[in-house]
């Protein structure tokens, strides 16, 4: 597998040794002043999947690993953490020339996860390991969420093109980078958003706004300026004022383009696919064949699937997509599973955790499973998790743009092989991987030990002082 190199989906020309919870800073300096350099086994996952989700596309990995390569706590920074009085000085020199250089283990992006299985695992000394915890989740989770959504838009569309209008409602413009890039790999075909067209290798796709066809004495005018002046397959947005009379003034302003190119019209109010059926009958009535029909406002997957047989091209989606607004975050969790070559886990009630490094094995038609790294694969599975970085480095490097194309691979042959019934954009079926004997015993040894620990804690508490 490869994973790109070049500027993080977060837009920064420098990553930032701050990128982290204070919690993560001053337990990396406790570590360092206690010599605890044995490496240490973090793995994130996402502990259950949100309200009709099936499935989750990962996602993120490649700008992960650009963060990790790329991390490093410099003098500037160590310096405002003493003036802010949260580390000492003797802490801060403990973090001084920190970088990351560990391994890292994860599923290729676009690949089709569930819960419980390991997005990535990242093995290095416990401090660096521990560092990185709240960067990795902030790029994994959030990428994955959005493109777990575009993908369910992409199930909703059909053969319909969707085009990523969520740049203005994204939360910052970094997030609009991360978003356009998520979007593609969960199946969307072109972005309104031209820094992520040119650095991901995306189709640009741009229609007009209101405010043109506002700007103009009425909408004839527009649309003719438009075609003049724009006439790389112009879309002329037509409901401003009168769907049926934009549509009118449209045809008249298009029918100069043709055969040139089609051009085409685009719907963002009223009811979208009844709209649309009678603005095609128009166009083909006016021999406008070739013109496309868009359609767009406050659309995501289910609101693209009550439009299914409609004569609709392209779908623009914005926020519901690009905020993932119906589960706008992820249950994940990034938790130590194996430090000093000893597994261990958390026990918590509703969050407790399989010791040990992971690894998922999958095979065609089969449940997956969960087991230890070090288990041989099965016969008839296959292994999702990859080595992906060794010593901070990342292994076969990839332009933004490949990694994306090759994410979309993915995810395309991943969910087409899912079963029906978990592809359903409501109430879907939710498969659960089977841990292997072996993961279980491991687990069953860890619950043991520490039962017997609390037994003996419990029994000091309850003898009386002498």
């Amino acid at each position: 597998m490869t994973v790109s190199a070049g500027p993080a989906g977060c837009g920064a020309a420098a990553v930032s040794g701050l990128w982290t919870d204070l919690y993560e800073l001053r337990m990396a300096a406790s570590y360092r002043g206690r010599e605890m350099t044995a490496p240490a086994t973090f793995s994130l996952f996402a502990r259950r999947l949100p309200a009709d989700r099936g499935f989750l596309v990962a996602a993120g990995l490649a700008d992960a690993l650009d963060v990790l390569e790329r991390y490093r706590l410099d003098d500037d920074e160590l310096g405002y953490l003493r003036s802010a009085g949260v580390l000492d000085g003797r802490a801060a020199a403990l973090l001084r020339g920190l970088r990351f250089t560990g391994d890292v283990w994860a599923v290729p992006e676009g690949r089709v996860v569930f819960a419980d299985e390991p997005l990535l695992e990242v093995t290095a000394p416990v401090a660096e390991a521990q560092l990185v915890e709240t960067a990795l989740l902030n790029v994994v989770t959030f990428q994955t969420a959005i493109a777990t959504k575009a993908a369910r838009c992409r199930l909703a569309a059909g053969g319909a093109q969707l085009v990523d209008f969520a740049m203005r409602r994204t939360h910052g413009l970094p997030a609009a980078m991360s978003v356009a890039r998520a979007a593609a790999v969960g199946g969307f075909d072109a972005t309104s958003n031209v820094a992520a067209a040119r650095h991901y290798d995306l189709r640009p796709v741009g229609t007009m706004a209101h405010s043109y066809v506002q700007a103009f004495r009425d909408e004839r005018a527009a649309f003719h300026a438009f075609v003049v002046d724009c006439p790389q397959s112009p879309v002329l947005l037509i409901d401003t004022y009168d769907t049926i009379a934009g549509a009118r003034a449209a045809i008249e302003a298009l029918s100069a383009l043709q055969p040139r190119t089609g051009g085409g019209v685009r719907i963002d109010s009223g009811d979208l696919g009844r709209l649309a059926t009678q603005v095609r009958r128009m166009l083909d009535a006016a021999g406008l064949g070739r013109v496309r029909i868009m359609v767009s406002g406050g659309l995501d997957e289910h609101g693209i699937e009550t439009m299914r047989g409609a004569p609709v091209d392209a779908f623009g989606v914005g926020t519901r997509m690009g905020v993932s607004a119906d589960a706008p975050s992820l249950d994940s969790a990034y938790k130590l599973v194996e430090f000093a070559g000893r597994p261990v886990g958390k026990l918590s009630p509703g969050k407790a955790t399989w010791p040990g490094a992971k690894q998922v094995y999958r095979a065609d038609g089969a449940v997956d499973l969960l087991a230890l790294r070090a288990e041989p694969a099965p016969p008839g599975y296959r292994p999702l998790l990859e080595p992906v970085m060794r010593g901070g480095r990342v292994l076969c490097p990839e332009t933004p743009a490949a990694a994306v194309r090759a994410a979309r691979a993915r995810r395309a042959a991943d969910v087409a092989a899912l079963p029906p019934q978990v592809r359903r954009l409501c109430s879907p079926a939710v498969p659960a991987a089977r841990p292997t004997a072996a993961l279980t015993a491991a687990r069953n040894r860890f619950v043991a030990a520490h039962s017997v620990r609390a037994e003996i804690a419990a029994g000091v508490a309850a003898t009386p002082p002498r």
